[in-house]
């Protein structure tokens, strides 16, 4: 809303300053100042308002040492994060913008499905809370809506450079006419590949030439599996203080990287990457989203004052699935988001191998002291802050290897 005051100073007013909001740098250091003080200053707030409202968490007895002190801690805590977030967004990005249209909505949707979650278990007195299929029919809904807009919105698209040999130099400069018209595409990129750009449309495109206007047959059933996968691997990351909201925050200024770069014409045709005409706008969003899960981590570090609950971990799931398919890095989310994917298997393979000993040996048989893995070190009597920490260094290690992904391939 900012955006468009100050825009409109500047062009009937020339309002001193009134420029400042034009730079996408400008406008994301101020959502994430304020995203940070919202979190922190009213998020004291409302764990207060959930605490009085008895919005404690009930914990199962795991056997998990520490974890009896943590009952009655409130839960729910993601509104913090969700509102930290929305409001400066609201305020200095562009709202026309698919991209962040998009991110707004799936922020809304997955809080939703996660509020639900928690009003469930705690109002309805029920630990499973919402049955895993409606959850799963939410997440699919939100990846139809995802993939239809992104395959069918004129706004999302590419622009390539010219071969060498079509390239020509720009009336009245000295300047080379590099790029293509924008274009719709189903284009997106794959990590350590020289030529690292890959069609959707080639899954289908051997049936027929004219079968490419079926991509998205192909393109949206991924976009639901990412989005599931994502989500689902992000709420079993929440099950110690500060794993989730830390382990996400180093994402998500990861995937701002690569938006940053992949809007601008200049550094990606510097990195020699795809150029994705408007995507930079969500640096404003990633930026609020950050200093929301930052803030977050003042109350939700050892020892919690607050739990995100499904509200937070669902959402935050569904927000990282959808930058990273928007800036047409998904498949770098199996190393960017290596903690997430090792939490998720290490859920499948202890439940795959208890039940496939049980049925051939008739006795149950486990991989892990406990699933998901941070509860195995947990077992093993590592302190939870330890656990946190060094997953945080892990994480960071992801990052950095996923944003050297840019030169090699």
């Amino acid at each position: 809303m900012l955006y468009y005051l100050f825009e409109y100073l500047e062009k009937e007013f020339q309002f001193p300053g009134a420029t400042l909001f034009g730079f996408i740098s400008f406008r994301a250091a101020m959502a994430i100042i304020l995203s940070l003080l919202i979190s922190t200053i009213y998020g004291k707030r409302i764990i207060n308002y959930l605490r009085k409202k008895q919005v404690g968490e009930t914990i199962r007895d795991l056997g998990l040492e520490g974890q009896s002190e943590k009952a009655g801690t409130p839960t729910m805590g993601g509104l913090i994060i969700i509102i930290a977030t929305l409001i400066p967004v609201l305020l200095f990005a562009k709202l026309d913008n698919i991209y962040v249209i998009l991110l707004i909505i799936t922020t809304v949707w997955m809080g939703i499905i996660g509020f639900i979650d928690d009003y469930i278990k705690k109002f309805k007195k029920d630990k499973e809370g919402l049955k895993g299929r409606f959850k799963v029919l939410g997440q699919v809904g939100l990846g139809i809506i995802v993939g239809t807009t992104l395959y069918l919105h004129p706004g999302v698209t590419i622009k390539e450079e010219l071969p060498k040999d079509q390239q020509e130099l720009v009336a009245g400069t000295n300047q080379l006419k590099q790029f293509k018209p924008e274009e719709k595409s189903m284009k997106t990129t794959i990590p350590f590949v020289k030529a690292n750009e890959f069609d959707y449309a080639k899954l289908i495109s051997w049936i027929s030439p004219n079968a490419t206007d079926y991509a998205w047959l192909i393109f949206i059933p991924i976009v639901i599996f990412i989005i599931t996968a994502v989500s689902n691997g992000a709420n079993l990351t929440d099950g110690i203080d500060g794993l989730a909201a830390g382990s996400s925050a180093i994402i998500v200024l990861t995937l701002g990287i690569f938006a940053w770069v992949s809007g601008n014409i200049i550094f990606s045709d510097y990195l020699n990457i795809m150029y994705i005409p408007r995507v930079e706008e969500i640096t404003i969003y990633i930026a609020a989203f950050v200093g929301a899960l930052i803030g977050f981590l003042w109350y939700n570090t050892y020892p919690a004052q607050v739990f995100m609950g499904d509200t937070g971990s669902l959402t935050i799931g569904g927000i990282i699935a959808v930058i990273a398919i928007a800036v047409r890095k998904e498949w770098l989310i199996p190393l960017l988001c290596g903690i997430f994917l090792a939490e998720n298997l290490s859920v499948v393979l202890q439940v795959s191998y208890f039940k496939y000993t049980r049925k051939k040996f008739g006795e149950g048989k486990r991989i892990f002291k406990m699933s998901p893995l941070h509860h195995h070190f947990q077992k093993l009597g590592y302190h939870e802050s330890k656990i946190v920490t060094r997953f945080w260094i892990i994480g960071i290690l992801l990052a950095i290897v996923s944003i050297v992904t840019l030169k090699i391939r």
